[in-house]
């Protein structure tokens, strides 16, 4: 497949009851007919499904998209321990010493925070399966954690002295000459927070090679086909049910090795050395739960990110990891701060989650962040019910990096961004749904190696700010970070679903649009963008096209759906 920058132009006048469809040769009009309930054609029609597939995304979020979040009834009170909101004194210790309580119990345990606002200096460790921070709600009558210094004032005890080092020795610094300016990247650009899980002495982000550790090997895998469930091991004598582990694969064979065409497919995309300069690590990772065990076949808890055998080897792993950890019902405020610039964060970060298997965090507000909520070495997580807001530009809203099925559901970003909704380094299988950007949006497909990721359902707040070639006005949706050594922008079946673009300004009624998609990757599939205005996509590469200028009344929510379908035991769901 050759790389093509495609247009795609649909007006909403005289072709309302169209479907476009990205075929081999071009763009075509499809009659849907008059019934406003029929489903795309990638999902309908049996040939084109085949030819274009997508993959099942339902399986993201908390226990597999299928379990509920549980409530927990042993509950310890911060007030108990000596905090007390709005009497303007840190109360930092307090909170510190109810946590080390609840990491002292057997069993889940609630750290209960009252209304209120509650001062915090320290970083608040969630170390320990099982631990719930918990507020009283986000909003009026509710709990607020009050953070009046960045992390660049904390001791943090070494936890990222490793960024750091990585980051002095590969000379990452932000240099602008006509600001004067030269100063190494911070730490806090897309790591820590002032609430920061992890698993004591675990290494949940990995720099420097020099600090790697050698796989725990349970099995090698024999066998196993691209979205199935089952795979066939070496020796099944490792395995009980019910045990998360990681499958691994590497690319050991450079730049054009098996791995890479399956990430990549066939493409004249430019593909980063990092592909392929580090054999030893894992390019591609896959948190997964053994859910049955006959001889050596077993069953999977989700579908295989790619095929296994003799040309593409991997093997299970154990994973060090915490389980069932939350945080919810809190507003996490900073004061407002001077914003220094891209990679020049002071670490006003409120949430870093990392090493969980079956997390979330749901009902929070965060004001005036650096970044709101970053991820690392996440699998299965529900983030549900956030706002970030505040006047102070943000380098994340909330980060989706290196992470698997990871549920993002019912954010509203209301702060200006350099990356709005990203999907980041080594991110798979994971969704925004159900999400709105009012300003500054972006829909950042950051390289690394992420593939096979969901927008789904989410509404953008545009106002064109460039032109394009023709004079039509324009705007870079996708304008997304990544270094060259990670390029393309994404790997195969990224998906935008049923994508809402309110244009806000600057455009008259009728008018066409420009959204732009300039340095993505192979095989996307962009079904039902539609807006306000008409659009007219420009996109490169060439992706799948479906349903454009048109909302996809059938099946609003691409994950939803699926998930209704596996609910109901693969049987083909109803239209809503």
């Amino acid at each position: 497949m050759k790389r093509r920058s495609v247009q795609f132009t649909l007006y909403f006048s005289g072709l309302a009851g169209m479907a476009l469809l990205w075929t081999g040769v071009g763009v075509q009009a499809q009659e849907a007919g008059p019934d406003a309930d029929v489903l795309p054609k990638i999902l309908a029609d049996p040939a084109i499904r085949s030819a274009n597939p997508l993959p099942d995304f339902s399986f993201a979020g908390y226990e597999f998209g299928i379990g509920a979040i549980p409530d927990i009834d042993d509950v310890i009170l911060v007030d108990e321990y000596g905090a007390k909101a709005n009497d303007g004194r840190d109360d930092s210790k307090a909170i510190q010493a109810a946590l080390a309580e609840a990491h002292s119990r057997k069993g889940p345990v609630r750290v209960q925070f009252g209304k209120g606002r509650y001062i915090l200096s320290e970083i608040l460790w969630l170390e320990k399966s099982g631990v719930v921070l918990s507020g009283m709600g986000m909003g009026k009558g509710g709990t607020e954690l009050y953070m009046p210094r960045p992390l660049n004032q904390i001791d943090d005890g070494g936890a990222l002295d490793e960024v750091r080092q990585y980051l002095e020795e590969n000379d990452k610094y932000e240099r602008q000459k006509s600001a004067n300016l030269e100063v190494l990247f911070s730490e806090y650009s897309w790591s820590g927070g002032f609430i920061w899980s992890r698993v004591p002495g675990g290494r949940h982000a990995t720099y420097l090679e020099s600090m790697d550790r050698p796989a725990e090997i349970v099995a090698d895998i024999l066998s196993g086909e691209q979205f199935g469930r089952t795979v066939t091991v070496s020796d099944p004598s490792g395995f009980t049910v019910g045990d998360v582990l990681k499958i691994n694969w590497h690319n050991r064979a450079g730049p054009n090795g098996p791995l890479i065409k399956s990430l990549y497919g066939d493409t004249d995309l430019k593909i980063g050395s990092r592909h392929w300069e580090s054999p030893e690590r894992p390019l591609v990772q896959q948190p997964t739960r053994i859910e049955a065990i006959d001889g050596k076949q077993l069953t999977i808890a989700d579908p295989l990110l790619h095929d296994i055998g003799p040309d593409l080897p991997a093997y299970f792993a154990k994973w060090q990891h915490l389980a069932n950890v939350g945080v919810q019902d809190l507003a996490l405020v900073f004061p407002p701060n001077p914003n220094f610039g891209h990679h020049n964060e002071a670490g006003f970060n409120g949430i870093y989650f990392t090493g969980i298997h079956n997390g979330w965090i749901r009902n929070i507000r965060i004001a005036n962040s650096d970044s709101g909520i970053l991820t690392d070495d996440l699998a299965n997580v529900t983030i549900r019910n956030v706002i970030t807001d505040g006047g102070h530009k943000a380098h994340y809203s909330v980060h989706v990096g290196n992470v698997h099925n990871v549920l993002v559901e019912r954010l509203q970003v209301y702060n200006p961004t350099v990356h709005a909704l990203s999907f980041n380094t080594k991110s798979t299988r994971s969704v925004y749904t159900d999400s709105t950007v009012w300003t500054t949006p972006t829909l950042d497909q950051h390289a690394g190696a992420n593939h096979q990721n969901l927008y789904d359902d989410v509404t953008v707040h545009v106002t064109p700010n460039r032109k394009a070639e023709d004079g039509m006005p324009l705007y870079d949706l996708y304008r997304a970070g990544g270094a060259g050594y990670w390029q393309p922008g994404h790997g195969r079946f990224n998906t935008t679903w049923n994508l809402n673009v309110i244009v806000s300004g600057e455009i008259a009624p009728g008018d066409p649009v420009t959204i732009l998609a300039g340095s993505e990757g192979p095989d996307a599939r962009i079904v039902g963008m539609h807006g306000n205005r008409p659009i007219r996509l420009t996109h490169s590469p060439d992706p799948y096209v479906e349903m454009h200028n048109r909302e996809v009344e059938a099946a609003p929510s691409l994950y939803a759906f699926q998930l209704l379908k596996r609910k109901r035991g693969g049987g083909e769901p109803s239209a809503r």
